[in-house]
């Protein structure tokens, strides 16, 4: 797959996963819309996962694909808060992600919704 096809397809899954998000706490940012695996462009993946990490300036909810990359984010919140957003998802159907970590922009960070 070409790089732009990837990112058309990605965009239009991680829309979706946006709106999911904006649903639920009010507020979205759309983050990845493609993975780059093995050196090959690929759309973020349909499926839906929740998870809470932390950021620099605080928690954040987010909704991944099965590789861990996210798709949509909260805004930065306090912990109970970012928790909140992540029950609320998990009540919305999305199952919780149960890697130990995420891919977010450039950065793998841990999960910490189980450090309740």
């Amino acid at each position: 797959m070409q790089y732009f096809q990837a990112v058309q397809k990605g965009k239009e899954r991680a829309s979706k996963s946006q709106m999911k998000m904006f649903n639920v706490a009010g507020f979205s940012m759309l983050t990845l819309t493609t993975k780059k695996i093995d050196g090959k462009f690929f759309p973020v993946g349909e499926e839906e996962f929740t998870a809470v990490i932390e950021s620099e300036d605080g928690h954040v909810a987010v909704i991944v694909d099965n590789d861990g990359f996210t798709k949509a984010q909260s805004k930065a919140v306090e912990k109970e808060e970012a928790i909140s957003i992540f029950k609320k998802l998990i009540d919305s159907g999305i199952p919780e992600h149960s890697k130990k970590e995420i891919q977010i922009w450039s950065q793998t960070r841990p999960t910490i919704q189980n450090q309740i």
